[in-house]
């Protein structure tokens, strides 16, 4: 593969794990995100274990000005983007005992999981490949809600991934672009669920799946890796799963 890989939310979790995935493989990796310091030191472990195959862009990918400002920093280097994988995410949370609080859940959560995803995506498109790649993050709640908490937000602002996969993958299919979402279910080992993590929350959720044990970043950034490459490339359109059986394929 030629160009540059660049993973949105990439500086823990999910998004660490690809960017550690494509790197390993010899993929040059932009690491984007919001927080500078982390980023700065997650690149540094890349390029320790891998010279030279991992670079960094701070900027918050839910503003058009964040989104922009990665598109131009790629562009004055004139660097060409092969593949977006867009890890961003969280689930917001508050009292809920208002439905003004209700509001702003909702608000935070869209901003949290939709804008850092089109945002991207569209500012990069001018700069991206033809015949490249983007993978999308969705949501087991998309297909179940939440398993605890919440206002129903997070699984219904996910399904907005299921749309964006379909819209995208037919309008980019000219341009030989393949389009895919996966759709977790618990990982281990991320910031997502917050303080709603309790040990009766885990044991419940890994009793779910049929394999027994929690999914790992690890286990999803293959994944990526896969779909972005030419083995995976005639893959467009889909949204794939990957829950350790927690909830059955459609």
């Amino acid at each position: 593969m030629t160009g540059v890989i660049v993973v949105i939310g990439a500086s823990a979790g999910i998004g660490l794990a690809t960017a550690r995935r494509f790197a390993a493989a010899g993929q040059e990796v932009v690491l984007v995100g919001r927080r500078e310091k982390r980023l700065r030191q997650v690149t540094e472990a890349i390029n320790a274990e891998v010279p030279g195959k991992a670079s960094f862009c701070a900027q918050d990918m839910s503003l058009s000005s964040g989104a922009e400002a990665l598109a131009e920093t790629l562009r004055q280097q004139k660097r060409s983007v092969r593949a977006i994988v867009c890890c961003a995410g969280a689930a917001p949370q508050t009292e809920r005992a208002t439905v003004a609080q209700i509001e702003e859940e909702w608000q935070a959560t869209f901003q949290a999981n939709v804008l850092p995803t089109v945002l991207p995506v569209e500012a990069l498109l001018p700069l991206m490949e033809d015949g490249g790649s983007i993978v999308l993050y969705s949501s087991i709640a998309v297909y179940r809600g939440l398993a605890v908490g919440g206002s129903g937000a997070y699984g219904a602002v996910k399904a907005a991934m299921h749309s964006l996969t379909h819209t995208w993958a037919r309008r980019l299919s000219e341009r030989d672009i393949n389009v895919n979402a996966i759709a977790p279910g618990y990982i281990a080992e991320t910031e997502i669920f917050g303080d709603m993590m309790t040990e009766a929350y885990y044991d419940r959720l890994v009793d779910e799946t049929l394999l027994k044990r929690p999914g790992f970043p690890r286990d999803t950034a293959g994944l990526g890796f896969f779909l972005c490459s030419s083995e995976g490339h005639y893959i467009t359109s889909q949204i794939i799963q990957i829950n350790g059986g927690a909830h059955h394929g459609m």
